[in-house]
């Protein structure tokens, strides 16, 4: 596990050392055990490395026999072991045990199909100097990030934006179309990022940079027509193969030289994780839990029972954490505005988890691949609610659900039910994407100064969600929807969330429910298996059934959440109130102050949950200051 940078001139100027180590100095915490470069006139590669696998032969950059080929990586290969036996019997030399040399002969053997080959979460830059060509990829969901940009006659690449910011030709400047989607999704789509002119390499991507041109094409899709045709097998056939293959996903995320465990929430799917590998390995495994003092955030006693039936080793706190203090950390090293809130725990469990291993697995992935949202019960709720008679849900319940009292427990049912009555007759998709806004576009011309209304013409943020719905090959309106969140809020919410927590603290966090081959058996099971009638995850519990308990499986979810509603009544009020000050919002021009202060007086007084858009608005001015406003990137301040 690594952080990867380099800068490639088409000017043919020569990349300084100094640039290159200060690209890698900003992300030391993705790989405090070690740094490399290579520089070849025009063309630099640097990393920082987290030691993981080969301890002693896998520093970076690593060369083919010719060294012609060079390479720098982030992340792990699973099955570099068979990919090096088969390269072995092709005439390939290794001169490491690294998973990465791999990569270098497998683009030998293959080209730019190499990365068809590789099973696991990576980024990489790979040199080809006889051919002068980069090549950059990412893997299939987007475990791992990678920015780019050109500027200035170069093209610059690295793990975290602050790296490539750390070039003085590149420009800071606010991307206000990214802004615009930000305020309605609380963070930011691909391959947009906040700054103009940088961009994320989308999941499923290389980028070939030769000649001065720069090409990006995908390599790799989710795809529900697979089984179009086929005859369907049994459910029991189902679930006892995705037991299997979760089973063999588990077992490949084993491969290490150094410790590992399992972030255990006592959900489904980090105590699916945390049972399966307890199957594959002879000592207990480590497990590791954190709470909160609200009861409704806290799910401890629910860890406790998997942790007891296996036997783990387990680790758990109760946590109150200091916001005030770790909000500036986190937009540190987030980069961009980023208001999942819930990266307040990941970031917490992490630290506590990284002072006893170096790895641990978790559970991502598994809601939008099995269904597993309180989106998804609602998407079949609201063909039932449909059939009620229009006036009666415009003139009965809508005005009835509005009533209900504002409450500030986990997920509540008046915030649930007043987004669903609201939606009622949008098309499935707009709905879908509807249920998880933050912003509409009505609220944002609103909330946008005269000066933004009048910098830019916005598009509607829903085209985020459209431009998917109308590219995947599903016809159930279920799979569509799942296709469009793994594409949307799992590749640009739920992994950046999990990666930048977890390697803030030089810790390296494995997602065993999306390997690809997971992720595309999955594809295949019928619609109806996932959601089953109003149960979600249906044939992930069906799977587990003979290695979870009932109270496990069958329990309603809560997610891995903060009382954020209550926080920002208290512990954060006053960094909001300086922070969404008139005169704040005033000096940086972006929002109306009035608007705001309205949102504000709503959740303060109890009226309102204005949460979600008030920790999405601190967020992105916490951001401001620190990105924006300082010439000098080293560190979180206020």
């Amino acid at each position: 596990m690594c952080g990867i940078v380099g800068k490639y001139s088409f000017k043919q100027t020569p990349i300084s050392n100094d640039l290159l180590h200060a690209m890698c100095d900003v992300i030391v915490h993705r790989g405090p055990d070690d740094d490399g470069y290579y520089i070849d006139g025009n063309i630099g590669l640097g990393m920082r490395r987290l030691s993981i696998i080969d301890l002693q032969t896998g520093n970076q950059p690593i060369h083919n026999e010719s060294k012609d080929i060079w390479i720098v990586c982030n992340g792990e290969i699973y099955n570099f072991h068979k990919l090096r036996a088969e390269l072995e019997r092709k005439g390939h030399k290794f001169y490491t045990r690294s998973d990465t040399e791999v990569i270098v002969h497998c683009y030998e053997e293959y080209g730019d199909e190499c990365v068809s080959k590789l099973n696991g979460m990576f980024a990489f830059a790979i040199w080809d100097s006889k051919r002068r060509r980069l090549l950059l990829a990412r893997d299939r969901l987007g475990i791992k990030p990678l920015f780019y940009t050109v500027s200035n006659g170069s093209l610059l690449f690295a793990s975290e934006i602050k790296s490539i910011l750390q070039d003085r030709t590149v420009k800071r400047e606010v991307n206000l179309h990214a802004l615009h989607n930000f305020l309605s999704l609380n963070y930011i789509p691909h391959p947009d990022t906040i700054f103009k002119d940088i961009y994320k390499l989308p999941p499923g991507n290389i980028l070939v940079c030769k000649n001065r041109q720069v090409q990006i094409k995908a390599y790799w899709d989710m795809r529900f027509g697979m089984e179009q045709g086929k005859k369907k097998k049994r459910e029991e056939e189902y679930a006892e193969g995705l037991r299997e293959q979760l089973k063999e996903s588990v077992r490949l995320r084993l491969l290490s030289d150094v410790p590992l465990g399992v972030l255990l929430s006592g959900g489904i799917d980090s105590s699916a994780i945390a049972a399966l590998m307890s199957s594959l390995v002879d000592e207990p495994i480590k497990t590791f839990s954190i709470g909160f003092e609200e009861k409704s955030f806290n799910e401890l006693e629910y860890a406790r029972i998997v942790a007891k039936q296996y036997g783990t080793d387990h680790h758990e706190m109760i946590v109150k954490p200091n916001a005030v203090e770790l909000l500036p950390k986190l937009v540190w090293h987030f980069d961009e505005p980023f208001a999942d809130s819930s990266a307040i725990p990941t970031y917490l469990v992490s630290k506590m988890a990284r002072e006893h291993v170096t790895v641990v697995l978790s559970g991502e992935g598994s809601d939008e691949v099995f269904a597993g949202y309180e989106t998804y019960a609602a998407y079949r709720a609201a063909e039932l609610y449909g059939r009620i008679p229009r006036w009666i849900r415009k003139k009965l319940i809508r005005p009835i659900v509005h009533r209900l009292p504002v409450s500030t427990k986990k997920v509540s049912f008046d915030y649930k039910a007043k987004i669903f009555v609201d939606c009622d007759d949008f098309s499935a998709e707009r709905r879908h994407y509807s249920w998880k806004l933050i912003f509409s576009e009505d609220a944002k011309k609103l909330l946008y100064s005269q000066e933004m209304q009048s910098r830019e013409a916005f598009e509607d943020s829903f085209q985020e969600f459209a431009k998917y719905f109308d590219g995947t090959d599903a016809v159930d309106m279920l799979n569509k929807i799942l296709y469009v969140d793994t594409k949307v809020y799992l590749a640009n919410d739920i992994l950046v969330k999990s990666d930048r927590s977890s390697m803030a603290n030089s810790l390296e966090l494995r997602v065993p429910m999306l390997d690809y081959k997971v992720v595309e058996f999955a594809a295949s099971i019928p619609p109806e298996l996932k959601l089953n009638g109003f149960q979600k995850k249906y044939i992930l519990k069906k799977a587990m059934e003979p290695l979870l308990p009932k109270q496990i499986l069958y329990r309603k979810k809560k997610g891995f959440s903060i009382p954020a509603s209550s926080w920002l009544r208290n512990e954060l009020k006053d960094m909001v109130l300086e922070f969404l000050s008139p005169a704040e919002l005033k000096r940086t021009g972006y929002f109306n102050p009035d608007y705001v202060k309205e949102l504000l007086n709503q959740h303060f007084h109890g009226l309102k949950d204005n949460s979600r858009p008030i920790w999405g608005l601190l967020t992105f001015m916490l951001w401001h200051r620190t990105f924006m406003e300082q010439t000098e990137l080293k560190g979180p301040r206020i």
